[in-house]
């Protein structure tokens, strides 16, 4: 039974990419990063980003119930991942303001887009019920992992070179706000 009510959670699903863009014009415009808070911020946002990656070399969508690599911790590591990155954003930031909005969105969109997400493979997938009572949604475990490997056609076709973009971009607004803009 879901959380959410399924109207609800169909249209927060949808607010993912507006929100996206919310959160970066708000980042762009109220950070305000020293290079101590870089220090502190961006590795944390690496590792969100090498375990968003990691996962999208193991992620055959709508085609195969993806149980090896990070999915054999956690269900939602491309989840995990991004509030990993944007914990660090955060961090490295210095704004409070970006925290509770950044937390706000998480429970608001990500949180019912997760349940939405998690009742589509439940529905694809006979054996996600079991693989769902073994494998936590976003805390992980350190189960042992699957068979399968990382797959780079894998990486490429779910696009998440996109998300080493938008990283790295925000690394260089983050970069010149220290360096050129006091």
């Amino acid at each position: 039974m879901s959380v959410f009510p399924k109207p609800y959670a169909d249209r927060v699903a949808r607010l993912r990419v507006t929100t996206g863009f919310v959160l970066v014009a708000a980042f762009a415009w109220f950070s305000h990063p020293d290079f101590y808070s870089l220090a502190w911020g961006l590795p944390l946002s690496a590792l969100g980003l090498l375990l968003r990656g990691w996962a999208a070399g193991h992620l055959e969508k709508d085609s195969r119930l993806a149980t090896s690599g990070p999915y054999a911790h956690v269900r939602n590591p491309l989840y995990l991942g991004t509030l990993l990155v944007a914990a660090g954003l955060v961090l490295a930031s210095r704004r409070w303001l970006l925290a509770l909005l950044f937390t706000a969105v998480f429970l608001l969109v990500y949180l019912p887009a997760i349940e939405l997400e998690e009742q589509h493979l439940a529905e694809l997938f006979p054996d996600f019920a079991l693989y769902a009572s073994h494998v936590p949604a976003l805390w992980p475990t350190w189960s042992v992992p699957g068979k399968n490997r990382f797959q780079w056609r894998l990486y490429i076709r779910n696009r998440e070179y996109q998300a080493l973009a938008g990283f790295l971009a925000g690394v260089a607004l983050l970069v010149v706000k220290v360096t050129v803009l006091p």
